[in-house]
C-alpha cells in the first residue's frame, strides 16, 4: 500500500460528507466518491491539510456550481461512463491522509488515487472555486479526523 503525495489536481477515493449532511450533524460521508485535491498546505513538518471537492453524477441545479468532466477525461481516470460533475461550491478540509481516504476497489496493491486532472482543466476548476468563494457561495466542511 503506497499513499500518493497530496498534490493539487490529484483525484482520490474519499468518504465525502456533503455540507448539508455535515450541517445536520453527520461526521462521515454516506459513500466513498472520487474527489479532486484543490489545495494542500503544510501545517507542521510531516502534516498537511488537504482541501478536496467532490465528484457527483447529479447535475447541478445551477450550472455555475459545477464543472462537467469530459468523457475522455473520465475514461483516462478510470471512472464510469455516466456524466459527472466536479462541484465547485463546497469543499472538505482534512489532515492528510486521514481515515476517510479509501482504497480503490479491486486494486492490488491498494491504490487511493485515480490519477491527475490535466493542468488546464484543473486551472478551470480552481478558478470556478475561487469565484464561488468571492461570491460567498463556497461551503467549507472542516473534518475533525
Amino acid at each position: 500500500m503506497s499513499l500518493p503525495s497530496p498534490v493539487p489536481g490529484l483525484v482520490i477515493s474519499y468518504s465525502y460528507p456533503w455540507a448539508r449532511e455535515h450541517g445536520q450533524g453527520a461526521e462521515e460521508g454516506r459513500k466513498t466518491r472520487p474527489c479532486a485535491i484543490v489545495a494542500a498546505r503544510q501545517v507542521m513538518e510531516g502534516h498537511e491539510v488537504v482541501t478536496v471537492v467532490p465528484v457527483t453524477h447529479s447535475p447541478p441545479a445551477d450550472p455555475a456550481d459545477a464543472v462537467e468532466i469530459p468523457p475522455a477525461l473520465k475514461a483516462h481516470l478510470g471512472l464510469d461512463e455516466m456524466p459527472s460533475w466536479i462541484v465547485v461550491t463546497e469543499t472538505n478540509d482534512f489532515l492528510w491522509p486521514g481515515p476517510n481516504l479509501v482504497p480503490l476497489p479491486r486494486t492490488r496493491p491498494s491504490r487511493f488515487d485515480y490519477g491527475m486532472l490535466p493542468p488546464r482543466f484543473f486551472a478551470h476548476v480552481r478558478d470556478k472555486i475561487l469565484k464561488a468563494h468571492l461570491q460567498r457561495k463556497l461551503n467549507r466542511v472542516p473534518r475533525s479526523d
